[in-house]
């Protein structure tokens, strides 16, 4: 069973920041929401900013990175990232507070857990997902989000992960069939693009094992419905394994979408 709990307080276009959780240890996975909003969503799930072990930046696009100048300036928390990426950021907005920016190069530790980046396929300078894992008890949990397609590194990444965060953009019809012009539908379908619906059904299906749970993120809220994604990826993934108990949760834009533990979501839900 994975020690690892996942709390989106966003995911979609307008936005990013995810908590990953375990040991008594907190990870937040990019900074897309102005610092104050991060502020007050990290709240309803009972958190404060000081309580972060650690931020890890995908990559440099606005709805990963908007609250980054106010949180480094207000927290001591370190900020991790590729250098490339770094740079990227840092040539954009001089405001970050350069102490706070380090750079992972292979993997970090933090106790018994290690993190690890690896490179995903995206239009932005040096785009990477994360993996943690737990070295006591081998417990995995992969972030895969904003990538074009599904290459051996992000397969390698996902393998024996009990928890995965993956992105689940678009629906290829609404897509084509939608009001966004051609060259922007042309970037999302392309391999520097998003992965739709089916093919985060896919790389699921083709796992060897499946995870236990399978948070469903980055739907497009002009080319996708929560609804729609989840009965796509959830059907193909029974009709492949019959046996699948793979639990599912399909991120919001506007709404935290949490398996944190049953006390902690009962408060959250009492807010």
């Amino acid at each position: 069973m994975s020690c690892f709990q996942v709390a989106m307080l966003a995911s979609g276009s307008k936005g990013n920041a995810a908590v990953i959780a375990a040991k008594e240890q907190y990870f937040l996975i990019d900074m897309g929401l102005s610092c104050r909003e991060l502020t007050a969503r990290l709240k309803r799930v009972h958190l404060e900013p000081q309580q972060l072990s650690a931020v890890f930046i995908t990559h440099e696009h606005i709805d990963h990175v908007r609250g980054l100048a106010t949180f480094s300036k207000k927290y001591t928390v370190p900020i991790f990232s590729s250098e490339k990426t770094w740079r990227a950021i840092l040539a954009k907005d001089n405001a970050i507070k350069r102490s706070a920016c380090h750079i992972i190069d292979t993997n970090i530790s933090y106790n018994s857990l290690k993190i690890s980046s690896f490179s995903v396929p995206h239009d932005a300078v040096d785009p990477h997902g994360y993996v943690f894992e737990d070295v006591e008890s081998g417990s995995k949990c992969t972030y895969l989000t904003d990538t074009g397609f599904i290459t051996e590194t992000v397969q390698r990444a996902v393998k024996g992960a009990e928890l995965l965060i993956l992105e689940a953009n678009h629906d290829v019809e609404m897509l084509q069939r939608g009001s966004y012009p051609l060259y922007l539908k042309q970037r999302i379908l392309s391999t520097r693009g998003h992965l739709s619906n089916d093919t985060a059904a896919m790389l699921l299906t083709n796992m060897e094992k499946l995870p236990e749970t399978v948070f469903l993120a980055h739907l497009s809220e002009e080319n996708n419905m929560p609804q729609l994604a989840l009965n796509a990826v959830r059907e193909a993934v029974v009709k492949a394994r019959a046996e699948a108990q793979t639990s599912f949760y399909v991120a919001q834009q506007h709404e935290i979408v949490t398996n944190f533990s049953a006390n902690q979501v009962e408060l959250f839900e009492n807010n």
